[in-house]
């Protein structure tokens, strides 16, 4: 399967994928803070959106 480049949100909104340089990108823009912050907040509690936004304090 080829990636398609027109695609421009992760296509699990549930996970994150920081190994994916623009699917960090998004996941940085999108929750305000910085990779480091979100690699961190990742390698804690683990890829589900809800866990990093809790750990973040975000809501």
């Amino acid at each position: 399967m080829s990636d398609n480049l027109n695609i421009r949100r992760p296509l699990d909104a549930k996970k994150i994928n920081v190994n994916e340089a623009w699917e960090l990108d998004y996941w940085t823009k999108t929750l305000n803070v910085s990779a480091d912050r979100l690699r961190q907040a990742v390698r804690t509690v683990g890829p589900m959106v809800s866990d990093v936004k809790t750990h973040l304090g975000i809501r």
